[in-house]
């Protein structure tokens, strides 16, 4: 496989079909489940988050240890770039980090300027790490040039915090402008790709993952580097969860299963796999 992507579309179905049926069975396991809470974005980008609010959420967090101690926290919380600072001043917990949507987010339709801007003020609150999404309206109109430095301005400004890019793959349509979205935003110094933003359908798919997962492993068989990925929008059962775990471990490996590499981004998601896990109902989050 090159840098152009050409995989006919029958072995690609083929191909994630058999990963689909390992993780109705094989994958099927309380510990997948265990490590799929632990990869857990626990998202909150609604337009009318408020401080409180975000505090709020922010105080399950801090207090998931106490009520689960036998399970690892979930990898992070998402907000938007006004609301780092409220949960920056609430989290109690080093292990778990502050991840701000930026660069215009959701459309990503304003200045590189801006959002560099935008990006710097979200890390100056407290942010760890920054997602933003990748410019289609340059990617759509074959000027990768441009989207390339977009995202390498973003990237500059950041010093060594983590940049994952939202391909927003519903967009992207063809299992061809996946790849190829995939392999810009590893280019330009994504350290994670991420499917969608939640905000457009459709959000994450298998195949979209699969096609990432299969450039991730690209780029690392060509250059050692290890990039992540980060499946989002409409993952709220176990099931979603343990597609995209059977996915990564099955095309990336089991090396890939940590937060420092793969991560599930949800709102829904976590009461489930509790749920799952205890054979009981729980509301935590």
């Amino acid at each position: 496989m090159s840098e152009n992507f050409h995989i006919d579309q029958a072995e690609l179905e083929n191909d994630l079909n058999s990963i689909l049926t390992n993780a109705r069975t094989v994958h099927n396991t309380i510990e997948n489940k265990i490590i799929a809470l632990s990869l857990i974005d626990l998202t909150t980008l609604n337009s009318t988050d408020t401080e409180a609010k975000v505090e709020a959420f922010t105080e399950k967090v801090n207090e998931f240890p106490n009520q689960f101690p036998l399970l690892e926290n979930v990898a992070a919380i998402c907000v938007y770039p006004n609301m780092v600072k409220a949960v920056e001043e609430t989290l109690q917990l080093p292990e778990v980090n502050i991840a701000s949507v930026s660069g215009g987010f959701p459309s990503s339709m304003t200045f590189t300027s801006v959002k560099v801007e935008e990006t710097k003020l979200a890390i100056k609150a407290g942010a760890d790490e920054i997602d933003i999404v990748l410019a289609l309206s340059h990617f759509l109109a074959n000027d990768f040039e441009a989207a390339d430095y977009d995202i390498r301005s973003i990237k500059q400004c950041m010093g060594d915090k983590h940049l994952k890019v939202i391909l927003e793959t519903g967009a992207l349509e063809t299992p061809e402008n996946i790849w190829k979205a995939s392999m810009l935003a590893i280019n330009a110094g994504a350290n994670f790709i991420k499917t969608s933003t939640g905000k457009m359908n459709p959000a994450a798919t298998p195949m979209a993952a699969y096609v990432m997962c299969l450039a991730i492993a690209f780029h690392f068989d060509q250059t050692g580097e290890k990039i992540g990925i980060k499946p989002a929008g409409g993952i709220v059962t176990p099931d979603d969860a343990l597609i995209y775990l059977s996915i990564v471990k099955e095309v990336l490996g089991e090396e890939w299963l940590n937060p420092e590499l793969f991560r599930l981004g949800a709102s829904r998601l976590a009461n489930n796999l509790l749920s799952d896990i205890f054979e009981k109902e729980i509301s935590f989050f």
